[in-house]
């Protein structure tokens, strides 16, 4: 297909629907994430170190999955460690210590968070 007649595919799906323009731009982004998931993309980096720079990165957008596949994409990582870099950022210091996770690189994410508020 060319990319004119995707566009007229797509502009044929959204008038014909009878959805809200919000549900659909909400299931078009649901369906590309997946695609993109499924499809996967180059993880060379995928268990390496992260930099604090890298770290900023993630964590000045939200924690949404178009985010997580943007980033893992761009810093050629999976997609899991995107999302594990939310939730540490997020989980409470005393919980971390209690399950154990209170290694250097947690700590480090916990910090790069606080730094960006």
């Amino acid at each position: 297909m060319t990319k004119r007649e995707v566009e007229n595919s797509i502009k044929d799906i959204v008038h014909d629907s009878g959805l809200e323009i919000g549900e659909l731009r909400r299931i078009f982004r649901k369906v590309v994430v997946d695609y993109e998931k499924e499809t996967g993309w180059d993880e060379r980096n995928k268990g390496g170190s992260w930099t604090d720079a890298e770290l900023r990165v993630v964590l000045s957008d939200a924690p949404t999955q178009e985010n997580c596949v943007k980033h893992a994409q761009a810093f050629n990582r999976g997609y899991g460690s995107i999302e594990q870099i939310y939730r540490w950022a997020v989980t409470p210091d005393k919980v971390m210590k209690e399950k154990g996770l209170d290694d250097s690189f947690r700590l480090t994410i916990k910090r790069v968070a606080k730094e960006l508020g």
